[in-house]
This record gives structure tokens, C-alpha cells and sequence, in this order.
């Protein structure tokens, strides 16, 4: 897929290209943050009608820094060197805020996979995002520690 839905936005609202190495670390976890919130909530609505609050809990569970942070482990051995280093500035990025319920630790992994999120998606890169996504998914639910949702497969 050449053109994913920010360039659609882009071209739609005249903005022009912006080079992404131009963008902190945090400014692609941000909207990583919301691409993955994005996806998960399309998996688990796909799932079936439900009362809202119990989509909400049961997304909540993955988009979490903790969840977050076991991804991070999971994905990096099939990351790219480029990847790799896109991560690792994620990781490293002197955040002001931190995630309730969640080391410091598992909050930098967690901003990690965020920034490398949101990176992918800038570039238009959805099927390598959603390969991503559905690595992580589904080590998440082999994971003897999984909460079980995390790899109903609908990516």
C-alpha cells in the first residue's frame, strides 16, 4: 500500500510533506499512541456488539505501558536496523509524563513501540505496522502471561 490514510489527510487538507527525521521521538510516539489505540479498538470491536465499557476494558488491557513493554521484547529480534534505531530513540526520549501502573522501564519500552508505530504509519508503511502489530498480538498471547485477548487474530 502506497498511500495509507495520512497521506489521504495530507493530500486532502493541502499539507505539505514533512521530512520525518525532523520529528522528535515523542511527536512520533504520539501519534503511535493513537494508531495503536486505533487498530486495537478495530480488533476488539470486530469481535462483536458489546456494551462500551466492556470494549474499553478489554482494549485497555493491551494499549497499556506493561502490555506495551512485552511487546517491545517481543518485536525487536524482527526489527530492522533502522527500526531498531527508531525504537531506541523512542525509549531514550526524556518524557515529562509517566503512565499510571507502570515502571519507568516498561513506560520507555512502551514509548518505544509507540515512536516505531508511529514512524511506520508517517511513512505510509501500514503492512509493515500491521505485521508489527500482529507479531506482538500474537506473542502477547502465547505469552503464558497473556491476558488472552491480545491475539484474537482480525489484524
Amino acid at each position: 500500500m502506497e498511500n495509507g490514510i495520512n497521506a489521504y489527510l495530507m493530500e486532502q487538507f493541502r499539507i505539505p510533506a514533512v521530512d520525518l527525521r525532523t520529528y522528535s521521538p515523542l511527536t512520533l510516539a504520539y501519534i503511535g499512541d493513537s494508531i495503536f489505540d486505533l487498530i486495537i479498538r478495530s480488533l476488539v470491536v470486530a469481535e462483536g456488539n458489546a456494551r462500551v465499557s466492556d470494549l474499553h476494558k478489554k482494549a485497555s488491557r493491551i494499549v497499556k505501558a506493561q502490555t506495551q513493554a512485552r511487546m517491545a521484547e517481543i518485536l525487536r529480534p524482527l526489527l530492522t536496523k533502522e527500526e531498531e534505531d527508531i525504537y531506541r530513540r523512542g525509549r531514550n526520549a526524556k518524557s515529562f509524563t509517566m503512565a499510571k501502573n507502570a515502571t519507568v522501564a516498561d513506560y520507555r519500552k512502551a514509548t518505544g513501540v509507540e515512536a516505531l508505530l508511529g514512524w511506520l504509519y508517517l511513512k505510509n508503511e501500514f503492512p509493515r505496522l500491521t505485521e508489527l502489530v500482529k507479531a506482538g498480538l500474537s506473542g502477547l498471547s502465547s505469552d503464558c502471561g497473556g491476558t488472552g485477548d491480545e491475539g484474537k487474530d482480525g489484524a
